[in-house]
């Protein structure tokens, strides 16, 4: 009887009868139909109208004589031959996707109204955001503030495979995001897969996706986002790009490469009040991220405050910058 095994050529376009013939005749060398129909467990009929499909596969190979006896391909040689049929499909079908998308834009330019796509619903939303980032081949910009239509429990996996395949990620997070209690270990390990971070003030949450899609809400309630616009290739496009570009210049960086702020050495603890300083975060929310109290963050505060000679978080957290930098200059 042949073993029942899980599938391994699914992906290279083989079916689970042709996988567990092709195996079956692995394990007993060349044979013939009616033998290897009883170790496939398969009637020789069903064997024999499945043979061209396996020839044209490349996984056997018919030997000369009566009767007829097949041969199975070495692993080696069929699946590396499959494998660059796929591949070969892969690229015939990014290039079919250039002329749907050639298409699209004339097609777009012809009726604007396309060039925007209204999304309803928080789970429709949640759907096509991931979808957007499984689109992802270059950059990805972002725009971070509640409310959220997406788990913000979990990390963004979709997001990290991205990063995984070589995109870039640019996020600005406003400091109401923090208010939320995943919402630090999220951040601190997706800098850690990549995603380069800062904080300020931001007028809205935005995606932006290889400079090609944007999406971002159109109605929202206080928790959640009801409607979005998903924005393609146009001017509207350009200028939410613009407005984050013109943002990311006058944002906080946040560094929170510190990954146990109770054992922080003074140096990493000042490098990052330094980053939360000037972002606007609430106090709470800097006190837990470095691992303090409240009361004791008000007292390390004041006394940077005082060696600075400011009398605003602003201003401190760009005096302290400047020196952090005068200082790594010097080493």
């Amino acid at each position: 009887m042949a073993e029942q095994r899980g599938s391994l050529l699914g992906g290279l376009g083989v079916s689970t009868a042709e996988e567990t013939t092709y195996r079956a005749l692995l394990g007993t060398g060349p044979t013939t139909l009616s033998s290897l129909a009883e170790r496939a467990q398969i009637s020789t009929e069903a064997l024999r109208r499945m043979v061209p499909n396996l020839e044209e596969l490349g996984l056997v190979s018919r030997l000369p004589g009566r009767p007829l006896r097949l041969t199975a391909t070495p692993p080696s040689v069929a699946v590396d031959a499959l494998a660059a049929r796929r591949q070969d499909e892969v690229a015939s079908s990014r290039a079919a996707a250039s002329v749907l998308m050639a298409e699209e834009a004339i097609h777009s330019a012809e009726r604007p109204e396309e060039l925007l796509e209204v999304v309803t619903g928080g789970e429709a939303i949640a759907r096509r955001f991931y979808q957007l980032h499984e689109a992802a081949q270059h950059e990805v910009l972002g725009l971070v503030k509640p409310p959220f239509a997406i788990d913000i429990a979990q990390p963004n996996v979709t997001q990290e495979a991205a990063m995984r395949r070589g995109v870039s990620v640019r996020c600005i997070y406003a400091p109401s995001a923090f208010d939320l209690p995943a919402m630090m270990a999220n951040v601190q390990r997706a800098m850690g897969k990549g995603e380069v971070v800062r904080i300020a003030e931001i007028p809205t949450k935005l995606t932006v996706i290889d400079a090609k899609f944007a999406l971002l809400p159109l109605t929202s309630h206080d928790v959640s986002v009801e409607s979005a616009l998903v924005v393609h290739s146009s001017a509207l496009l350009d200028a939410l790009i613009s407005l984050f570009e013109a943002l990311w210049r006058t944002a906080a960086p946040m560094d929170l490469s510190t990954s146990d702020p109770g054992a922080a050495r003074p140096d990493d603890l000042e490098r990052e009040m330094v980053s939360l300083l000037a972002s606007g975060m609430q106090d709470e929310a800097v006190a837990r991220q470095l691992g303090v109290s409240a009361r004791t963050l008000q007292r390390r505060l004041q006394v940077l405050f005082d060696q600075l000679d400011s009398r605003t978080r602003f201003q401190a957290g760009f005096r302290a910058a400047t020196q952090l930098q005068e200082r790594s200059h010097a080493e």
